[in-house]
């Protein structure tokens, strides 16, 4: 039994390796600024957290696990260099989780991509987990029904959302890779862009025994290869027979032009047919008898911060949204459109990252056509200092029909309630605080009562 130190133990990646780590009978012990349903979670499994980062939390024997976010000046760091302790980032300690499930005759499927990875991830996890088949897990999400982002099993699959964004991607030796989608994104860490992010895929893909792609995506026919294809056109996976209704969508996947099955999910949107394609060509190459598990496909409602209804009052329904690339905030509101008519939709973005904002600028501008209204915040700045001439107000000026609304998300919720009509749907869309909107919003309507 092993002892690890998470320093920022509370987020949803972090918290999910620490979960892992306690199921598997090690010690762990972390600290983080503020207190989260998931340090309490972490807590009832023995792990000994404390609140505030200070060297004296650090034990003298521990592997100190740390993300990209961690500063060197931090106390915790400091100190675990002091006494000469092994630090890991998060990924290599997800790389030491898979090699141990591997060696354990674990096959480890892992899910990647610009967007999608948290939602197949967590899909094939969850229809698993349904199934009966006890898989382990690392998601980067909250699964519905089961309430949990990770967990450790004896069935014989370890499913994990493997990251692009600090190149780490690289790390990993999957049985199965699927790529769901290459897009330019992450433009902090990728300098040269699509031929960086395509240099570091080919490294991935070096490493893994099969790889499954979206053929129709036009960034992965940048990579080279022999791959398992997926996709509505020519692919050895395919979607077929597309029908979409407002409680469902529903379509026959063909394997290899052989009828495989027909599935149902609640989940709206085109993309996620892409990524219910993605789970079954996994699962189906994997040995799973995804017949078995149709029933699952449509109980799925969705990963927590991925069109998640949050909110409900006087006739307006919130929903909040991890979409923070253009790509995804269209991909939401194209499936909200279909849903619920463009005219009663309010997006409102908080972009994510300035650099992100900076390189994406004009993509960022073609995201909202499928939002009657939108409403753009400040920047959510993550650990980044702001750019000259990357702001909010400038990018609402050049979104016609936008309105820029500046503070806190309590702030915006406040100027933001009173202009709201019964049968709007409010969107939250990005990866900052955001996700606050319908607490703010309800909040704010207890104050006005």
């Amino acid at each position: 039994m092993a002892k690890y130190h998470f320093i920022a133990i509370g987020g949803i990646g972090m918290s999910g390796l620490a979960k892992y780590l306690l199921e598997d009978g090690h010690q762990v012990s972390g600290s983080d600024i503020s207190d989260s349903k998931y340090i309490y979670k972490l807590k009832e499994l023995g792990a000994v957290v404390n609140i505030g980062h200070n060297a004296d939390n650090v034990p003298k024997e521990a592997k100190v696990i740390v993300s990209t976010a961690i500063r060197d000046n931090n106390p915790e760091l400091v100190r675990a260099k002091e006494l000469g302790l092994s630090i890991y980032h998060r990924s290599d300690l997800l790389k030491e989780i898979a090699e141990n499930a591997q060696a354990a005759g674990k096959c480890f499927i892992g899910f990647s991509g610009t967007h999608g990875k948290t939602t197949t991830s967590g899909l094939a996890s969850y229809v698993l987990e349904k199934g009966g088949l006890n898989p382990s897990f690392v998601d980067g999400g909250i699964l519905p029904e089961i309430n949990t982002n990770a967990q450790h099993k004896n069935g014989k699959y370890f499913i994990a959302e493997l990251d692009e964004s600090d190149g780490t991607i690289v790390k990993y030796s999957p049985d199965i890779l699927v790529i769901n989608n290459l897009e330019e994104d992450h433009m902090d860490f990728y300098k040269n862009g699509m031929s960086d992010l395509v240099k570091t895929f080919e490294q991935a893909i070096s490493k893994s025994k099969k790889i499954i792609i979206n053929n129709d995506n036009a960034g992965l026919k940048l990579l080279n290869g022999n791959f398992v294809t997926f996709g509505l056109q020519k692919a050895d996976y395919m979607a077929k027979n597309i029908e979409y209704t407002k409680e469902k969508t529903s379509f026959d996947i063909y394997n290899r032009e052989n009828l495989l099955t027909n599935i149902q999910i609640q989940m709206s949107g085109l993309h996620n047919v892409y990524n219910t394609l993605a789970v079954v060509a996994a699962l189906n190459e994997a040995g799973v008898d995804v017949t078995k598990l149709k029933n699952h496909f449509y109980s799925f409602t969705g990963m927590g911060r991925r069109f998640q209804k949050v909110s409900e009052f006087s006739g307006i329904s919130v929903y909040d949204d991890y979409a923070h690339h253009p790509t995804e905030i269209k991909a939401t509101l194209d499936a909200a459109c279909k849903k619920f008519g463009k005219e009663n939709i309010v997006a409102v973005f908080q972009p994510h990252r300035y650099t992100r904002l900076k390189s994406l600028w004009n993509d960022f501008l073609k995201a909202f056509d499928n939002a009657g209204r939108v409403i753009v915040t400040d920047v959510y700045a993550a650990s980044e200092d702001a750019i000259t001439g990357i702001s909010s107000d400038k990018f609402s000026s050049d979104l016609n029909l936008s309105e820029y609304i500046s503070g806190s998300i309590a702030e915006v919720a406040e100027k933001l309630l009173p202009t709201l009509k019964r049968g709007n749907v409010v969107i939250g869309l990005g990866a900052g605080t955001i996700t606050t909107l319908g607490k703010e919003l309800e909040k704010a309507g207890c104050v006005a009562s």
